[in-house]
């Protein structure tokens, strides 16, 4: 519980540093809010916006004011010649598909690499692993986007095997939305599969060494049960550690695959929030970003004592 409550009180500071530095740096961006919104509007007007949004004030009061109906739950308003609306509007309608495209391409890269990484331990040194290793640096070199174009193209567009553009809800045809969130996902995990298939190999081969690996095989234990049962646990807090840490870096990569595949979820609201100079909606979902990234590593940190009883007795 102690370890849980120190982690927490870092959570808090790490959430406020990168909130204020993100807000600071936003008001850095070229251009004005106020002459994006209305470039015609009379001269009392934008100075009615101004005064209304409070752009007239310091930075580190617009981050207070920003930041105390923020933790309120309240999103704040886009900036607007007339009316308001609510960021959080469009921030709960597009989170869905962004949390929906993060899980699918985490899925399809577990399923995908765990296996290669386990089967490449076995047989390090092969032909086979050799030419695994290969394709898979080359894998890693390819972008997100690059590979979303080249996947949207040829496999939607000329084989028309999959739907290259828009987003199907689950409700209203789950086959239909399982088959439009394909190729994004993919485009998503193969650079992550890479990563992952290497990292496991790499701890596997060294996990194999072992003298409990040693002494399981003597005992008369199935290769299949070492592997699966004996080895890939120890040799999985890496793995661990880099899904966490890339969480963040696939938040940031769904923000260009969703604008190629047309899917209207967070990448769709940034890029939006940032054509019209919308502070406040960018710093929002700056905000919920940094959340789910600092709260998924507290989150493999409870798991690694599960997973490896040696941190479990460390942190006793």
């Amino acid at each position: 519980m102690a370890f849980l409550v120190r982690r927490l009180a870092r959570l808090v500071i790490v959430l406020l540093c990168v909130t204020f530095f993100s807000f600071f740096l936003l008001q850095l961006l070229p251009g004005d809010p106020v002459t994006t919104i209305a470039p015609i509007a009379p001269p009392e007007v934008k100075r009615a916006i101004i005064v209304e949004n409070k752009l007239d004030k310091p930075i580190y009061e617009q981050y207070w004011n920003w930041l105390s109906k923020f933790v309120r739950g309240d999103l704040g308003n886009y900036y607007r010649s007339s009316g308001k609306d609510p960021v959080s509007a469009d921030v709960g309608n597009s989170w869905p598909v962004t949390a929906q495209l993060i899980v699918y391409s985490m899925m399809l890269t577990l399923l995908i690499a765990i296996p290669l990484g386990v089967f490449s331990a076995y047989v390090a040194g092969s032909r086979f692993d050799r030419l695994l290793n290969a394709t898979m640096f080359g894998a890693i070199a390819i972008p997100d986007f690059a590979l979303g174009l080249v996947l949207a193209y040829f496999v939607g567009v000329r084989l028309g095997w999959l739907p290259n553009n828009g987003y199907v809800h689950p409700t209203d045809n789950f086959v239909l939305h399982i088959k439009s969130m394909i190729l994004p996902a993919l485009s998503l995990s193969v650079g992550q599969i890479a990563g992952y298939m290497r990292v496991l190999r790499s701890d596997m081969i060294a996990t194999l060494q072992e003298d409990f690996i040693t002494m399981a095989r003597s005992k008369g234990i199935s290769t299949k049960r070492i592997l699966w049962r004996h080895a890939l646990q120890p040799s999985s807090l890496t793995l661990l550690t880099i899904a966490g840490l890339n969480v963040g870096a696939l938040i940031g990569g769904t923000v260009v695959v969703e604008i190629v595949f047309g899917l209207p979820g967070l990448g769709t609201v940034l890029t939006g929030a940032i054509r019209g100079r919308q502070y406040v909606a960018l710093q929002s979902v700056v905000a919920l970003v940094a959340i789910v990234y600092v709260f998924m590593n507290v989150l493999i940190d409870l798991l690694y004592s599960r997973l490896d009883p040696r941190v479990r007795l460390g942190r006793a």
